[in-house]
């Protein structure tokens, strides 16, 4: 398990890194949204410290929930329950596995934005202004570690095999870049299985009409069966971010969620009840 944890985080090295800037950067000149919007936007640096000193913190943290899950999983998981999952051939358990993750993806993330205490740690990631595909490295990595704990550990839990493992982990590593890329692109017909950047942009629209909406991370199917979905044909965000007082860069990221407000931000004045009711 703890080696494939290392597959699964593996894609954010420098290589990694650096074909997402080879690949992401022309597609947003080529294909903008806003394209009024600069490469180097505002605190794109702040969000380079995210792409790479987020991977060992977030990494130590799944590795600890992976042993506790390694502990659990032969007295919660039948033993007869791992080998069919297993069994199967690797075509079916990948997308079984993008079913199970996004799932437990959706759950945690419709849970950040209910709960007001954990609404402060992903309040992190929708304080960006401008989207792009950077944008999504910024998260806390408590946030990270609880999302990825709810969606990726049932997988190994359940039995998946390695390899079906890494070719989700492969496509939502880049699936996660795309939905939050400055590019217009229409899925068609497929926009309401699979999760487009209109989709996710409305997610992190300052809008009070995009509030509580479009929580999946790769299947929008699941906000339509959920009641939760947004996507207003021809219409896209006219701003994102929060209202909330979250500062602009990486320490004073990781201690706000613990920072004590002088003032609570009025409810229906920010964007964190987004979750309230509750991505």
């Amino acid at each position: 398990m703890l080696e494939m944890l290392r597959v699964v985080w593996g894609f954010f090295d420098l290589r990694g890194f650096l074909l997402a800037c080879v690949i992401f950067v022309p597609l947003e000149r080529l294909l903008a949204l806003h394209k009024e919007q600069h490469v180097f936007r505002k605190w794109w640096w702040n969000d380079l410290i995210y792409v790479f000193v987020n991977r060992s913190i977030i990494s130590a943290g799944v590795i600890v929930l992976a042993l506790a899950v390694l502990g659990l999983s032969g007295w919660l998981v039948p033993s007869g329950v791992k080998t069919a999952v297993a069994g199967q051939p690797y075509w079916l358990q990948v997308i079984e596995a993008i079913i199970v993750a996004d799932l437990g993806f959706y759950s945690a993330h419709r849970m950040f934005h209910s709960i007001p205490w954990l609404w402060k740690f992903h309040a992190v990631h929708h304080s960006i202004e401008e989207l792009d595909w950077l944008a999504a490295a910024r998260v806390h990595p408590i946030d990270q570690i609880i999302t990825k704990g709810m969606s990726v550990l049932p997988l190994f839990a359940l039995g998946f095999a390695d390899v079906p493992i890494g070719i989700f982990s492969a496509i939502y590593f880049w699936h996660s870049f795309l939905v939050h890329s400055n590019v217009r692109l229409n899925f068609g017909p497929l926009r309401w299985l699979i999760a487009s950047p209109e989709f996710h942009h409305w997610h992190h629209a300052n809008q009070r009409e995009a509030y509580n909406t479009n929580y999946a991370g790769q299947l929008s199917i699941l906000d339509k069966l959920f009641g939760t979905m947004r996507m207003p044909e021809g219409q896209m965000p006219e701003k994102y971010g929060v209202n909330d007082p979250v500062p602009n860069t990486y320490i004073p990221h990781l201690i706000y969620p613990f920072k004590r407000q002088r003032r609570a931000v009025p409810v229906e004045a920010t964007a964190s009840t987004k979750s309230m009711v509750d991505a």
